[in-house]
């Protein structure tokens, strides 16, 4: 039976890269784990509470993406030996400053914004629209996710750029 209403032959380029994309958050998960419990300085307070909250955040989604490619009819990849194989995060040093921490951060959420795009296009290709509703949800909230960290690194001095409306 298919209760999906999508075309099952055309699922399997959507669940390569949900795979891929699960690989990637469990690879961040375990980074902003590294960085909770080894990080270090006058920022110990705001950013050990911020991590936690990212990677109790990245937890969940790990579980919702793994549950979706099973509402897909298939296998979510499960080894750590295969998320070092498939993911484009790499592990970290624990010996980082914090400014250091949260431009890896932020390069993680590049990399992750990528997979998703590509997800949300091989899903669009097929009308999978819960995939689409899924991933174009966690986009919305990285970036503002990313925006703050970014905020946090900036300098005092630093200016946003002016849009003015003629």
């Amino acid at each position: 039976m298919n209760y999906l209403n999508i075309n099952e032959e055309k699922l399997l380029p959507v669940v390569v890269e949900l795979n891929t994309l699960l690989a990637d958050y469990h690879m961040y998960y375990q980074k902003l784990r590294n960085f909770h419990w080894n990080i270090l300085g006058n920022n110990f307070f705001d950013l050990h509470e911020k991590f936690e909250e990212l990677y109790t955040d990245a937890r969940v989604k790990v579980d919702d993406i793994a549950e979706r490619i099973l509402t897909l009819r298939y296998h979510p990849m499960s080894n750590y030996s295969e998320y070092l194989k498939a993911s484009a995060i790499k592990e970290s040093m624990n010996s980082l400053t914090d400014k250091e921490m949260v431009v890896e951060i932020l390069e993680s959420h590049s990399l992750l914004l990528k997979q998703m795009t590509k997800v949300v296009n091989k899903a669009d290709s097929i009308g999978d629209e819960g995939t689409i509703d899924l991933i174009g949800a966690y986009i919305r909230n990285l970036e503002k996710t990313s925006w703050m960290l970014d905020a946090w690194n900036k300098e005092k001095t630093d200016k946003l750029r002016n849009a003015s409306v003629s």
